[in-house]
């Protein structure tokens, strides 16, 4: 038997642990097969963490794709915290001022597509309030030899000290490959939710799980503000199915593993039930028998 590859089997081990612990379990992955950081890092999709802006105070969302080993882009300063050394480059090669381009190491986008980045955060940053009427929202681009491509951000956690608590991280990468007047997207959205409550014993509730859908669509261009409209309405149809699909499979499955675990009714009620059914039954028997 051929041995298994080291990532797959650890990609495999993830799926079959408790996704509310992700982070401390790829740590400890990190731990035993150091050289599989990258690889699972970029593969592997972990609740966002949140960090303030030193220079604009405001508060954006840590991820891979605007990660240089232990820095991390602010979308609303375009500077690295902690600052990187001088020199550092990106997968993208230095562009003008010394800057590298594209998404990896010490990257920041060209000038244009930092444009499209301001004004992406900008309408991100509206959608949440609509939509989560709190929490924290990032959106990054890269450039691409064929476009640009980049992830929205979003994270909502319920208050901390109340009986139960929630977390909802919505993490969509997205590609854009221009064709003169229209553009290919393809859009890969995973939500990670976590529920759970402070009851200890047998009635604690603890809901956690991830879910990634995708969707590939060619939109018209007009303008690079055009780009911002078409993936917002992207990633707004998305979250939509996603929520709807993820309130039938965790709710609706709660639902019914709570229901056939305890009735609502008492005993003596769910015995009548049974008797009347069983009656019905016996009673329509005897009616094919008598040949009606």
């Amino acid at each position: 038997m051929a041995s298994m590859d080291p990532f797959d089997s650890a990609l495999d081990l993830l799926r079959r642990l408790n996704p509310k612990h992700t982070t401390s379990h790829l740590d400890s992955l990190i731990a035993l097969a150091p050289d599989l950081t990258e690889d699972l890092l970029s593969s592997v999709d972990q609740p966002l963490t949140v960090r303030r802006c030193r220079q604009t105070n405001r508060d954006y969302l840590l991820c891979d794709y605007n990660r240089d080993g232990d820095s991390h882009r602010s979308p609303w300063s375009n500077t690295f915290d902690p600052p990187l050394d001088d020199g550092a480059g990106g997968v993208g090669g230095v562009g003008e001022g010394g800057v590298s381009e594209g998404a990896g190491e010490g990257a920041v986008p060209s000038e244009r597509v930092r444009a499209m980045e301001i004004r992406a955060n900008e309408a991100f940053d509206i959608y949440r309030e609509l939509y989560y009427e709190g929490g924290v929202s990032s959106v990054y681009f890269w450039n691409l030899d064929d476009g640009f491509a980049g992830v929205v951000l979003l994270k909502k956690s319920s208050p901390s000290g109340g009986a139960t608590q929630g977390i909802w991280d919505s993490i969509h990468v997205f590609e854009a490959i221009e064709r003169g007047r229209t553009t290919h997207y393809k859009l890969t959205s995973t939500v990670i939710l976590s529920l759970s409550d402070s009851t200890a014993g047998p009635d604690a509730v603890d809901l956690s799980g991830n879910m990634t859908r995708q969707v590939e669509q060619e939109l018209p261009v007009e303008t690079d503000d055009s780009h911002v409209a078409n993936v917002g309405r992207l990633v707004e149809d998305m979250e939509l199915k996603m929520r709807n699909l993820l309130q039938e499979v965790y709710f609706g499955k709660a639902k019914d593993v709570v229901g056939d675990l305890r009735s609502l009714g008492s005993l003596s009620e769910g015995a009548r039930d049974r008797e009347a059914q069983r009656e019905i039954i016996g009673s329509m028997g005897e009616r094919r028998g008598g040949g009606w």
